[in-house]
């Protein structure tokens, strides 16, 4: 199961971000601002965290399986017709739809963990699967960069949705038919509404903490990351496309750290594994500001490790603290994580056009300290003394 959903990993995030390794050339080729180029990004990520609560309603339906296996096939599709796109509007209609799609994988992967893998091992669990993420961001973004400058950014993306393609059909033929969950009937006696099922997740009030950790945490990450082609392609780096993706390797810091994480939470618990996340986040963030490419390499690492350290321990930590439906707290984590990459990837790249790359790095530490500082007070009552602790004991207003 850990393999397959590896592959749905790749399959999901080389297809949602790799438009991000391309946004330099993009925004050349249809001839628009920094900022609307970054739209094509925050398009598919607001898809997805439109459509996550359908699909973990979908999923308590027909099966976690069978949503999830939907879902990467329809992603496949779209992703194969972005590249063709005739101007910036369709391009931007397609990203969104193709969110849509693809958030069928994150809104249902981790309660199908939950579900089928014991408790004293979730952690450990939701950070391999999150690892898989990473390296399904990582290549989407290494394949279609270099391919924008030396053939054209239309060319990278399609290169990508071909090997999403492949990833998907790994996916499908590997992964278990699941054994911890039975779908409920839509007129079941037994089922319970939607509305009450998100709003006795919504009411608990350490899940609304982890909610804003991914619209915070994920808002800044996003936004380093859709600006950074366009300060390295500028004075004083220079950097062609082609190497200026490279940078994108220190995703791999994330694929050992969420990993990482996992084990460090059964050592330390999971409040002060995720403050230590978020200051390496912003260490990270500092050292990027040095205006000599090693260095700024050096920070990447540091924040992208700190970021997907923290992002697992919190995602992770939301199955512990459902009440009614899993499916649906993984899906609240959800949507806030992606309307955090969609309101923040774009909105501060004004901060961008204002200051320049010092003007991003300010913003983006201020997100940092606004997720610490709640976590701090909305979470310190509430610790888990390990992965596979029952969640009572923390506070739930």
């Amino acid at each position: 199961m850990i393999l397959a959903l590896f592959a749905a990993g790749v399959a999901t995030f080389s297809q949602l971000y790799s438009v991000q390794g391309v946004l330099p050339e993009l925004a050349r080729d249809l001839a628009i601002s920094e900022s609307d180029a970054a739209l094509a990004v925050s398009a598919a990520t607001l898809g997805l965290a439109t459509s996550v609560l359908f699909w973990s309603l979908l999923a308590d339906r027909m099966g976690r399986l069978r949503a999830m296996s939907f879902a990467v096939l329809a992603a496949v599709v779209l992703g194969l017709a972005v590249p063709f796109s005739p101007g910036y509007e369709v391009l931007l209609v397609l990203r969104f739809i193709e969110g849509l799609a693809l958030g069928g994988i994150p809104a249902v992967a981790l309660a199908y963990l939950s579900e089928e893998i014991s408790p004293l091992h979730s952690a450990v669990a939701a950070g391999t699967y999150i690892s898989g993420t990473t390296l399904g961001g990582l290549a989407g973004r290494l394949v279609a960069g270099p391919l924008s400058e030396f053939v054209s950014w239309r060319v990278g993306t399609l290169v990508v949705s071909l090997m999403a393609a492949v990833a998907a059909a790994v996916f499908i033929t590997m992964a278990p038919k699941p054994q911890g969950f039975t779908p409920v009937p839509w007129r079941s006696p037994h089922r319970i509404p939607l509305w009450k099922k998100l709003w006795m997740n919504l009411r608990r009030g350490s899940l609304l903490v982890l909610y804003a950790q991914g619209f915070l945490l994920m808002g800044g990450f996003v936004a380093v990351y859709n600006y950074l082609g366009f300060r390295l392609e500028a004075a004083p780096f220079f950097i062609p496309a082609s190497l200026a993706s490279l940078v994108f390797v220190a995703y791999l810091s994330g694929t050992w750290s969420s990993r990482k994480s996992g084990s460090m939470v059964a050592r330390f618990n999971r409040l002060p594994v995720l403050l230590f996340c978020i200051g390496l986040m912003s260490v990270g963030l500092a050292v990027t500001l040095v205006d000599f490419l090693p260095t700024v390499v050096v920070g990447l690492l540091i924040f992208t490790a700190g970021f997907f350290g923290a992002h697992s321990v919190a995602s992770g930590w939301i199955p512990m603290l459902a009440i009614g439906g899993r499916a649906q707290a993984a899906s609240l984590y959800n949507l806030a994580y992606y309307s955090g990459s969609s309101v923040f990837g774009w909105a501060l790249g004004f901060a961008f056009n204002a200051g320049n790359w010092v003007g991003l790095v300010l913003a983006v530490l201020c997100l940092l300290v606004c997720a610490a500082v709640l976590a701090l007070l909305g979470l310190r009552r509430g610790q888990v003394s390990g992965p596979g602790s029952a969640p009572s004991s923390l506070p739930s207003s």
